[in-house]
């Protein structure tokens, strides 16, 4: 038996109206029609049973007949922090997997050594391969996805985290174990170009501690994943 379509929302009402992309996606690609039930997500952390009651050439309408919270969202909040990449399928490669991780809140940014540039069509992408991947695995509350068009901004975007992990790949060893790692944790990983001297200084008088992920040299992409999973694991977030 196949799981209950599932579809984000801006509000929920007992009446439902659902529009653009999803609309088309549960029309054309999930051949949803009246009768059908399916979930609907508001990013509230609850799951909305509804009934489609009519479908119509641009919407469908869902009424809505039950509520639940959602039991699959990481009880440690993780934030991951990267630097954007050239390549478009990297960003949101890293943005599905991270999602998938559970993790609370994305923040690309730009820094001294990454070249490559955002607009607001490529946010919302990523924004929409969150939301996407989100349903996928049955979350509740898709992460945002935030820029910040220099480091100093993003750095200050782990403020209220327990710990600030920056991982830098000049360093001989980590300044801290992740062994036993447990709070809230936010973590910084670099664009294809690394960090500088300066931007790993910078980083340490805002109260990151420098993380080493080994001898090898890992592709940007593959190192915010790998610290986001070694994170996730340690803080408990996927024990359950």
């Amino acid at each position: 038996m196949s799981e209950t379509k599932r579809f984000f929302i801006d509000q929920i009402a007992e009446e439902v109206l659902l529009e653009g992309e999803e609309f088309l996606h549960a029309k054309n690609v999930l051949r949803i029609g009246e009768g059908d039930e399916i979930i609907l997500l508001d990013n509230s952390g609850k799951e909305y049973s509804a009934i489609v009651s009519k479908v119509e050439k641009r919407s469908m309408t869902a009424h809505v007949i039950g509520e639940r919270e959602g039991d699959k969202e990481a009880p440690v909040p993780v934030k991951v922090i990267f630097g954007y990449l050239k390549n478009a399928d990297k960003n949101e490669f890293v943005v599905q997997k991270c999602t998938e991780l559970g993790v609370k809140e994305i923040v690309v940014f730009s820094s001294k050594y990454s070249s490559a540039y955002m607009n607001e069509n490529k946010l919302e992408r990523l924004n929409k391969v969150a939301r996407e991947s989100a349903k996928q695995c049955m979350r509740s509350i898709a992460p945002a996805v935030t820029y910040c068009d220099n480091l100093l901004s993003a750095l200050r975007a782990a403020d209220g985290y327990q710990n600030k992990l920056f991982a830098c790949e000049f360093l001989e060893q980590s300044d801290f174990s992740l062994k036993g790692l447990s709070g809230a944790t936010a973590i910084v990983v670099g664009s294809e170009g690394g960090f500088s001297q300066e931007e790993f200084l910078l980083s340490k008088e805002l109260g990151f501690v420098g993380v080493s992920l080994g001898k090898r040299i890992l592709r940007a992409e593959t190192a915010a994943v790998a610290l986001c999973a070694v994170v996730s694991y340690e803080v408990g977030n996927l024990e359950r």
